[in-house]
């Protein structure tokens, strides 16, 4: 079960998110004993040096808002681990754009996503071993994009969440993110049922679960049901995970 530390980045800084309302969110203030004060590498340090982390998970709210990317920060992460980035990408430029400032992988959001050819055009121009898809739920139900033209193109009206880790996979993504932007932050604990039948649906796939990790129960639950690994945030701020657990 591997496990993705993640920072949520705006206006440069690290913020501590909660139940997906992003004008609610505060910088990150300490975790135990150390002082982060929204500084998002020292953030990703502490998730390297004391938690043993590989690999981060930075989510660019401005960029995936419509706005710039925090370039600078990415590569200062990049510099500290290996770091998956969501920020905003809808065409293999951006994506390329992200790895070129030192992403590991590009994160495809549904949430951002205009097309599932465009996911397609994507794992094609980058390379699949270098994007991941993130079925972005919120309390359940998809998070669609809805620009001038409607609604997410030839997904119709009732594409399921496992429809469209289907269809993200068939578009070649070798990676699904499923997060409920609900559960960040709420110790609810991830949607266990729903990433039974995600897995069933596209067994072939490496399965990330987000949102509402508890603790060393949920992961092991997890990785029963079969998901690869989990991004995880608030059990380590608030110390029901660490190093030892």
């Amino acid at each position: 079960m591997q496990l993705l530390g993640v920072i949520d980045l705006m206006a440069g800084r690290a913020m501590r998110a909660r139940g997906g309302i992003r004008e609610q969110y505060a910088p990150v203030g300490t975790i135990g004993s150390t002082t982060i004060d929204g500084d998002p590498l020292a953030l990703a340090r502490v998730y390297v040096d004391q938690f043993g982390l590989s690999t981060l998970y930075a989510a660019d709210l401005d960029a995936i808002g419509g706005g710039e990317t925090n370039g600078a920060v990415i590569r200062g992460l990049a510099a500290v681990a290996p770091v998956w980035v969501d920020a905003g990408v809808s065409s293999a430029v951006s994506a390329r754009r992200l790895i070129d400032l030192g992403a590991a992988r590009a994160v495809v959001a549904l949430e951002t996503l205009t097309s599932f050819e465009a996911l397609s055009a994507i794992c094609a121009g980058v390379g699949r071993e270098q994007v991941a898809f993130s079925l972005d739920l919120r309390a359940g139900e998809p998070v669609i994009r809805v620009p001038p033209a409607g609604p997410l193109r030839g997904t119709g009206p009732t594409l399921s969440a496992t429809d469209i880790a289907a269809r993200a996979a068939g578009a070649g993504a070798g990676v699904i993110i499923v997060i409920d932007l609900a559960r960040v932050g709420s110790a609810t604990g991830p949607d266990f049922d729903l990433l039974s039948r995600v897995r069933a649906e596209v067994p072939g796939v490496i399965l990330f679960a987000g949102g509402g990790v508890r603790g060393v129960a949920d992961l092991t639950r997890l990785a029963d049901l079969g998901c690869d690994g989990a991004l995880v945030a608030s059990a380590f701020h608030d110390g029901a995970l660490s190093a030892s657990r």
